[in-house]
């Protein structure tokens, strides 16, 4: 019985973003010390979760993206990063929160954020910043706004997942 519980839980845990985070600094900066500034940082954790809502149909981690100005953005991550960086402010391998939060994550976790890492990381920010820009969830999110235009209005993880499930069948 207990090693039905201990799967069950497996298989029930969410990542959470903090992790999701820490990997991806962790992977960029330690293997091959690919750019990344904290604008192109947020754009990696949204495709993670969009490709994994679209793949999977259930969330990776929990938290949710805004629809900023310069695109999808946790304002859990911004918060986290704001009082030292500003938008394109490198991050480096100190900016790693905490090093277990790598160790947490399960196999297929990594698998994932590394399949997205290996299509988007070579992207600049403001490559990645306008891609987001020209697709479905963060437009119909900011309908009715400028372009420059503070918005806080959460995408839709249910959007997310059709636009990008929608993709893949292309």
């Amino acid at each position: 019985m207990t090693d039905y519980l201990y799967f069950c839980k497996k298989i029930l845990r969410m990542a959470n973003i903090l992790s999701i985070s820490d990997y991806i600094i962790f992977r960029l900066k330690s293997e091959g010390d690919i750019d990344l500034n904290t604008l192109k940082h947020q754009k990696l954790l949204y495709y993670v979760q969009a490709w994994y809502l679209a793949f999977f149909e259930k969330p990776l981690f929990e938290e949710d993206f805004q629809a900023w100005i310069h695109g999808p953005v946790n304002r859990e991550i911004y918060d986290i990063y704001k009082e030292g960086k500003n938008l394109y402010s490198e991050l480096t391998i100190d900016d790693i929160k905490d090093k277990t939060n790598i160790e947490s994550l399960s196999e297929e976790e990594r698998i994932h954020v590394d399949t997205i890492l290996d299509s988007y990381a070579n992207f600049s920010s403001t490559q990645l910043e306008l891609m987001t820009h020209k697709e479905i969830p963060w437009i119909e999110t900011r309908k009715g706004l400028t372009p420059y235009e503070r918005c806080e209005k959460t995408i839709s993880k249910d959007l997310m997942r059709e636009y990008y499930k929608a993709r893949l069948n292309n």
